[in-house]
């Protein structure tokens, strides 16, 4: 069973120190930064009222083809040359003639964690000499944020200023103050304060200089996980629990809005992120003289693509792996797994853990009773160096789900209910508590819900340890769990507190291009919307439950005479391990497997990974094709150039799948039995 483990030195070189020099700081902030107005206006209304362009997705900032780096050597030449490819593909030029203070509405830098977003931006303008300043409205993606003062990046939140911006308006920003003016309207702003340990980070000059300061005190010291007692428990949330017990300040307050350093028993990364990740550590330690602390890799995001740069990178982290002695299961070689699959099947996931992991789909690691958060390569790679990350919690809320689960139903199903319910504010950067009141939700429900906390914006979900965890670990042959089972506190406070009875959710499909666009499938039904492809898988609903269920629609369509898929079908297993187990005879299918249910109807089974679902690979869609599939988000271009995704259930994919237009299983004439559907 994988457990949280001190620092450990290789053998010192003959150079002399086995660290490296931590004194050194950032020189002084130079003077004010001025430049004009570079504003991204969403598109008309029909109304002729220009309006600054909200909720741009990480996937717009750096398209996933361009996410790629060929060494460490040339890690941001493609993030340079992908900034804002399609979203505006003259960015890099506007930029150079003085465009340098970038505006965009509320929600800027949603998403996945693409520390090549930040760094690309950032060196956009440092190859002619200038600097960057992002400007944006309420919030931003709570990773991109913590990666631009990682790497400083100069990022300011004022709505004032972003209404008020015109183009080619000059501002000013002084570094030492952050305070924001609008020149040419003659308007000064006070952004949004940064918390503590934020502006310590910023004006440190960032995490390498941060890592190496605090790197010697971090590899002489060793973890220590204290829980607390019942009557500090019962005023704390599940979070905050695990968060508390892995403060590596045992004096600090855990509160919202605070930065904390906090041990991490995990820091997974793929090979899409690992590369950067890789340099980071490299900085701080010096990259020979102590093994990365708490490090696994996945090989899952660029693998089967059949393209050189893609296999160039990861190489980047082969060679890492086998320099610092990492194998099976901490380093899954390409087809073993996505990770947020891999990993828990492995063992590595486990109740109680602090797992900070560099993909924004790590927030799945709650549905295991883990505080799973998603960070950027720097942040990672500081914790490899160090055993430990910062982190700020957030404020917290609670989501009850209450009675029974209605017919044809999944977790994919209420999660897209709840997201539709949260509206474009979605969960407000806040950590999440779900509460199971029931008992209703298995692993594979609890594994879709919490995984796409990133499609809502929280900061993490977690269901607390419960019969139904204990259940699935025990099936694995884990039998004894390595931390006290915890539960929120009866006294916990909760900003925001809210129900969603499981007699309201139904069928769902969500339309491009959000997630919480999200519709009943008997109304979507009605439009007959056919599409080119179904896709089922992914980290998000990639486990056997969730192949067993479509399977079982699949079967129960042919008996119906539904014999064979109208349009391509296509099945991507979540680990290597899952993709063995459908080729298992199972007795719920006749004595048939999954695998060969969906090759009875002409599906197809790829290789375990997460190509298509982020555009890359030969089932990514070309311009102008539409697919429904079980993935986790649908934002424009995200699923390949000029594609349309919708997103539902494995159970609504295969019947739409049978049916060529998008429709719920009763749209087959199947009655929905428990005992034949339910998993």
């Amino acid at each position: 069973m994988h457990a949280i483990q001190p620092a450990r030195l290789k053998t010192p070189t003959a150079s002399g120190s086995v660290l490296p020099d931590g004194s050194a700081g950032r020189d002084a902030f130079g003077g004010p930064i001025r430049g004009r107005a570079l504003i991204f206006w969403a598109p008309d209304d029909g109304t002729g009222d220009r309006t600054k362009l909200a909720a741009i997705d990480t996937d717009q900032i750096t398209p996933a083809a361009d996410c790629v780096s060929e060494s460490l050597e040339t890690l941001d030449e493609r993030w340079k040359a992908g900034a804002f490819r399609y979203l505006m593909p003259d960015f890099r030029a506007r930029v150079h003639a003085g465009q340098t203070f970038v505006i965009a509405g509320d929600r800027f830098a949603i998403g996945s964690s693409r520390e090549m977003s930040p760094a690309g931006l950032k060196a956009v303008a440092e190859e002619v000499g200038l600097e960057l300043v992002i400007v944006c409205g309420r919030n931003m993606g709570d990773i991109f944020r913590r990666n631009a003062f990682n790497l400083g990046l100069h990022v300011v939140q004022s709505p004032d200023a972003v209404d008020d911006a015109r183009e080619d308006d000059e501002f000013s920003f002084d570094p030492r103050t952050r305070a924001l003016s609008n020149e040419t309207q003659q308007k000064q702003y006070a952004p949004v304060p940064l918390a503590e340990k934020e502006e310590e980070i910023r004006q440190s000059g960032g995490i390498f200089t941060v890592g190496r300061r605090e790197l010697e005190a971090a590899t002489a010291t060793a973890p220590a996980i204290e829980w607390p007692d019942a009557e500090r428990a019962r005023r704390m949330t599940t979070t905050e629990q695990i968060v508390w017990a892995h403060r590596v300040d045992k004096t600090a307050a855990v509160e919202a809005g605070r930065t904390l350093r906090v041990y991490a028993d995990l820091l997974p990364a793929s090979d899409g992120t690992a590369p950067f990740a890789i340099h980071t550590f490299n900085q701080i330690t010096g990259g020979e003289r102590l093994f990365p602390r708490q490090a696994a890799i996945a090989n899952d995001h660029f693998v089967f693509t059949g393209q050189a740069i893609d296999d160039r990178q990861t190489g980047i982290g082969r060679e890492f792996a086998r320099q610092h002695d990492l194998e099976k299961p901490y380093y899954a070689t390409p087809g073993d797994g996505i990770f947020h699959l891999y990993f828990p099947e492995q063992g590595l996931v486990l109740p109680g853990q602090f797992i900070p992991g560099a993909d924004s789909h790590s927030r799945a690691y709650g549905a295991y009773g883990a505080v799973g958060v998603g960070v950027g390569s720097t942040t990672l790679g500081f914790g490899w160096s160090t055993g430990y990350v910062y982190f700020t919690p957030a404020r917290s809320r609670r989501v009850v789900f209450s009675g029974r689960v209605q017919p044809w139903t999944s977790g994919k199903d209420i999660v897209l209910e709840l997201l539709r319910r949260w509206g474009q504010q979605q969960a407000e950067g806040m950590s999440v508590e779900f509460v199971d009141a029931d008992g209703r939700l298995p692993m594979a429900y609890r594994n879709t819900i919490a995984n796409m906390m990133a499609e809502g914006e929280a900061m993490n979900g977690v269901f607390a340890q419960d019969a139904v965890t204990e259940a699935w670990y025990r099936a694995k042959g884990v039998h004894a769990l390595p931390y006290p089972a915890l539960r929120p506190g009866p006294d916990a406070v909760y900003d925001v507190d809210e129900e969603l009875p499981l007699a309201d959710v139904v069928p769902m499909i969500a339309k491009p291009f959000s997630p919480g666009n999200a519709f009943p499938a008997d109304e979507v039904a009605r439009e007959r919307i056919v599409f080119d492809k179904a896709l089922i898988g992914s980290c998000t609903n990639g486990s056997y439950d969730d192949l067993l269920s479509a399977a079982l629609v699949l079967r129960a369509g042919r008996e119906s005479g539904a014999a064979r898929a109208a349009t391509a079908l296509i099945v991507f297993p979540g680990s290597g391990g899952i993709a063995r187990q459908i080729e298992q005879p199972d007795p719920r299918l006749g004595g048939d497997s999954v695998a060969e249910i969906f090759r009875a109807v002409g599906g197809e089974i790829r290789q375990s990974w997460c190509g298509p679902c982020f555009g890359q690979g030969p089932d990514a869609l070309q311009r102008g094709q539409r697919a429904i599939t079980s993935f986790n988000r649908n934002w424009q271009n995200r699923m390949g150039l000029g594609g349309e995704g919708y997103l539902a259930s494995p159970a609504v994919v295969a019947a739409s799948a049978l049916l060529g237009y998008m429709a719920p299983p009763g749209a087959l004439g199947l009655t929905w039995d428990p005992e034949r559907f339910g998993v």
